[in-house]
Formats: structure tokens, C-alpha cells, sequence
């Protein structure tokens, strides 16, 4: 079977992920999705950002190994998708009432998914290691 590792995905794996995204596009819909409003460029917000991505990356980091792409590649694809999902995902905020655009967001967003994808390839790998000292 040729096609490459992409064609060979089982993306039943991926169910996470998605459900993820979609849960990230339905808050990004809401033109007030949390009560209160931060200044400043480290804000609380930005910390939501942050996890709110690690999140989604370390789903799909760990999806797409389990899909059977490399772990380490995995991770790469995790966090390049991540950012970019955060990428249309402050498109998105741009067009929803009381919602702005903003590329510190992005950074946020972007940040946060290297993190979760370094964070499930170092766990991914751990594992594996373990379980090849076992008899």
C-alpha cells in the first residue's frame, strides 16, 4: 500500500481533537464568553489562551500518534496545526459582535500549542520506553 503515513491514518484517533476544535469555535462564536476584561499584554486572557491550545495540541499530538504517525513527527504537526487553528481562530473573532482580532492572542495560542505538543511527545516517548524495558 503506497500513499504515504497520511493515508494510513486511523483517524477514529482524532475524535478528540476535533470535538476540541469544535468546543474552540463554539466559545470564539459567543460575543461574551467570560464576564471580565484584562489589560495589558500578560493578562489573565492570555493564560487561557495558552492552556486553551496546550490542550488542543497535546489531543492532537497524542491522536495522530495513536493514528500511527511517528510520535516526534506528530508533535511538529500538532503544534504547526495548533497555531494555525488558533490563526483562523482569531479570523473568526473578527467577524463575531464585541470579539476583536488579536495577533498577541495568536501568540498565546501558538505558544501554548508548542507547549502541549512538547509536553504529550515527551509523556509519548516515556511510555514507549517503558514499555520496551518490560519483558
Amino acid at each position: 500500500m503506497t500513499g504515504g503515513p497520511w493515508k494510513r491514518l486511523r483517524w477514529r484517533w482524532l475524535g478528540p481533537a476535533l470535538c476540541y476544535a469544535a468546543l474552540i469555535f463554539f466559545l470564539s462564536s459567543l460575543s461574551n464568553p467570560f464576564p471580565f476584561k484584562a489589560s495589558g499584554i500578560f493578562t489573565f486572557d492570555k493564560l487561557l489562551h495558552f492552556v486553551e491550545y496546550a490542550g488542543f495540541a497535546s489531543l492532537l499530538a497524542w491522536g495522530l500518534a495513536r493514528a500511527g504517525l511517528a510520535v516526534s513527527s506528530g508533535g511538529v504537526w500538532a503544534a504547526a496545526l495548533g497555531s494555525a487553528y488558533g490563526l483562523t481562530d482569531e479570523v473568526h473573532q473578527a467577524f463575531v459582535p464585541n470579539r476583536s482580532a488579536d495577533p498577541r492572542d495568536w501568540v498565546a495560542d501558538t505558544v501554548g500549542a508548542l507547549a502541549g505538543a512538547v509536553v504529550m511527545v515527551a509523556f509519548l516517548r516515556r511510555r514507549e520506553a517503558r514499555s520496551s524495558i518490560r519483558p
